[in-house]
């Protein structure tokens, strides 16, 4: 089904894999320069340095968790207007159960900002921000930024990547996404799918491939091959979303005659042109996909890359879903009772729930066959329910036109509008100790709602649409959509494009400097942040050693996200529902900091004083001027980082007074962007931690050692006997990531 080959490759004309006698006198520097990812990067490079990428973008794209934070940001920063398209979506609260007015409050800000400094602006229920994207901002060898990790328009012959909001600032302000050039690997796709095999089928059998070696990580995936015609645009893209789950930094795809029928459709048939790799080019490793061989896919709780075909489950169900618990019981810990097992019924799990929605799931092909399985058939009056998101109202109009809605509501289906909730826990959250298949992006814990800290837990497994409307049609009971025979209409999708020129504003290069900003009650400025000080005083205020830390876990999804404005407020969540005492145990350090920021000697406090003369006691500290010691607290994990691009993951713990992260890996570049950019350390530690939770450590000299690129960072760990030395890294900085740093956030960084 899937073969990954590591150690390069050439490909001749985007389809042949050379043999190695094949191969002889190629020049693989050279032929690197023949792949699409490379050309587009460097048509967008300003650094002159084909290494060395400073990267301007086309277009950006934020919806309205993100874009409040950012323009705010950028606004305390010098922006007086967007230089480029910038697309506000509201797509992610657009339901609220908590908060009051804050939703509607932000909405308000959003389209204020957008005339005031010339911006898109699509109201609530108008679309998601990925589908909006495809729809009207993609085109053949663009570039787009998103403040969301799903940012990927490759099927479309767009390079698209997901990042926290400090790099969108960036570009707001006329600065550069700087990267080196990354490495780029082929995804060779042959065959083509059987009857009731989908593009999220294909894309977990990828995810499950690649994602625990970290096969793809921070490269661009490539799709190449004669497959590639066998798909429609729509499966294309449904496959391309979720690549962001194999942590790959972006995607990219050749394109032929579907594609350019897909932007004459959307009004748009400028933005094509024909993309393919350039003679031979040479790939840094290799993917090769047997469309015909992959079969109805589930990643069960908690991660999209815990694969298994729905054939091989439905055979060992007992086995499977007790590893699955156990593994659970390591991940949630004792408070929470976890079972998958009670939900076996003669041999297959039976579950509670079913949603297609989002950018993966509520496209209009993908709905089209949910509503051609379910037509005629009911999903039943017990327990099981069926929730389906169209992506866009042009598609919603669309599937009502031809009858699809009707069909899928008849079955007994509940239709709701575009909304992203069910991929973070705002819609449809089921009972506890319930699961629910979702045709959605992600299936970490409380991605449905619950919440593990408070005992509540239900879970989510992911299926694609058409084995979900399979198993609805069967009242729950597993089962995959190749089991079916089903006859599939494919019919024809007629794009309404005067749906979002009849309600959306567009401002892009018509600014209005006059308009005022409308200020909810829950907008808050950010705080102040200190530039970094001489010495550090770390106190490890939390202590993960799971193997992958989610951005979930650093900062909750879900309800938490309604107080995304109010930096403080949005800070009271941190780490909540992995480790409650962390909060707590970060306000201690910063009200000591705060001591020292006004001048008071925080030693003389009882937590500190024992402290004063083991840090005396660290070689060459002997005179330390204590008021040059910034105090703080770290969070160390394993491999923090992956998930989702909201840039709180990291901002939250600086708010608290976090001064850096330890870890041994970061899951994610995005992730340790979103740390530099507020001022915190990335620190990379080798091997075991010689630390626990509640450990204080020392960093002498870190200014310094930050300014003069110190590779090898001395800390010591002020242990009762006195001070023990171990050595820190930061890995490699780009000069302004030094400065970034140095200053204390990228806001200090432009005021400066």
């Amino acid at each position: 089904m899937i073969r990954c080959i590591s150690g390069g490759s050439f490909v001749r004309d985007g389809r042949i894999v050379l043999a190695p006698e094949q191969t002889q006198g190629l020049d693989r520097e050279a032929c690197r320069k023949n792949t699409m990812a490379y050309s587009i990067l460097q048509s967008h490079n300003t650094s002159g340095d084909e290494k060395r990428l400073k990267l301007k973008f086309d277009a950006m794209a934020s919806h309205d968790i993100t874009y409040v934070g950012i323009i705010q940001t950028a606004r305390a920063s010098g922006m007086s207007e967007f230089p480029l398209e910038y697309v506000l979506t509201n797509c992610h609260n657009s339901l609220c159960a908590v908060g009051g007015t804050i939703n509607e409050d932000d909405h308000l800000f959003g389209l204020s900002a957008a005339k005031k400094y010339g911006g898109i602006y699509i109201p609530a229920h108008q679309a998601v921000i990925h589908q909006y994207m495809r729809e009207m901002e993609s085109g053949c060898g663009r570039m787009i930024l998103g403040s969301d990790s799903h940012t990927r328009y490759g099927a479309l012959g767009t390079m698209a990547i997901g990042e926290g909001g400090p790099e969108l600032c960036k570009q707001l302000l006329g600065r550069t996404y700087d990267i080196d050039l990354p490495q780029v690997v082929a995804v060779r796709l042959s065959g083509s799918p059987r009857p009731g095999v989908g593009p999220q089928d294909v894309a977990l059998a990828l995810i499950g491939a690649v994602f625990k070696d970290g096969f793809v990580k921070n490269r661009v995936l490539e799709f190449i091959g004669d497959g590639i015609g066998n798909l429609g645009v729509e499966y294309r893209s449904g496959i391309d979303v979720m690549t962001t789950e194999t942590t790959c930094l972006s995607s990219v795809w050749m394109t032929d005659s579907q594609v350019e029928q897909y932007y004459q459709a959307h009004g748009r048939p400028e933005s094509y042109r024909r993309m393919e790799p350039s003679g031979t080019a040479y790939y840094d490793a290799l993917i090769e996909v047997n469309l015909s061989k992959v079969e109805p896919m589930i990643a069960l709780p908690f991660h999209p890359s815990n694969t298994y075909t729905i054939r091989e489950l439905n055979e060992n169900a007992a086995d499977i879903l007790a590893a699955v618990e156990r593994s659970a019981a390591e991940q949630l810990g004792e408070k929470v009772h976890f079972s998958l097992r009670n939900k076996i019924r003669d041999g297959r799990l039976v579950a509670d729930q079913g949603v297609i929605a989002g950018c993966a799931g509520g496209t209009f092909d993908n709905l089209c066959d949910a509503a051609d399985i379910l037509g005629g058939h009911s999903i039943g009056n017990d327990a099981f329910s069926l929730s389906v998101y169209p992506s866009s109202q042009p598609t919603f109009l669309a599937l009502t036109e031809n009858g699809v809605i009707a069909r899928l509501m008849t079955a007994g289906a509940t239709v709701r509008s575009a909304f992203c909730g069910p991929c973070f826990g705002a819609g449809d959250v089921p009972a506890n100790g319930a699961l629910s298949i979702r045709h959605s992006t992600r299936n970490f814990p409380n991605r449905e709602g619950s919440k593990p800290g408070e005992g509540q837990i239900s879970s989510v497994a992911l299926m694609d649409a058409r084995s979900i409307a399979a198993t609805a049609m069967h009242g729950g009971r597993l089962t995959g959509a190749d089991e079916l025979d089903i006859s599939y209409r494919k019919p024809p999708y007629i794009f309404h494009g005067e749906v979002y020129k009849n309600r959306c504003y567009y401002g892009f290069g018509h600014p209005q400097p006059k308009e005022e900003l409308r200020f909810g009650p829950n907008i808050a400025d950010w705080p102040a942040m200190p530039a970094l000080t001489e010495h550090l005083l770390l106190r490890v205020a939390s202590f993960i050693t799971d193997p992958v830390t989610t951005t979930d876990e650093l900062i909750p999804s879900g309800e938490t996200s309604s107080y995304r404005s109010n930096p403080e407020r949005l800070s009271e969540f941190a780490l909540s529902r992995k480790d409650p005492a962390y909060v707590g145990e970060a306000k201690k350090l910063r009200s000591l900091e705060r001591m020292r920021e006004e001048g008071k000697n925080p030693f003389e406090n009882e937590m500190l004083r024992p402290l004063e003369a083991k840090i005396r006691a660290v070689p060459g500290m002997e005179q330390i001027d204590l008021l040059q010691t910034g105090i703080g607290s770290l969070v160390y994990a394993r491999r923090p980082g992956d998930g989702s691009a909201r840039e709180q993951a990291a901002s939250c713990q600086k708010v608290l007074g976090g001064w850096a992260n330890i870890a041994g890996e970061y899951a994610t570049k995005r992730y340790r962007s979103n740390l530099i950019n507020w001022g915190m350390l990335p620190f990379l530690l080798e091997g075991e931690p010689p630390f626990e939770r509640l450990s204080m450590i020392f960093v002498p000299d870190i200014r310094r050692a930050v300014s003069e690129k110190w590779e090898k960072i001395p800390a010591y760990l002020l242990e009762e006997s006195g001070p023990a030395a171990f050595t820190l890294t930061l890995g490699a900085l780009t000069e302004d990531e030094r400065q970034i740093i140095l200053d204390g956030c990228l806001i200090n960084f432009y005021r400066h």
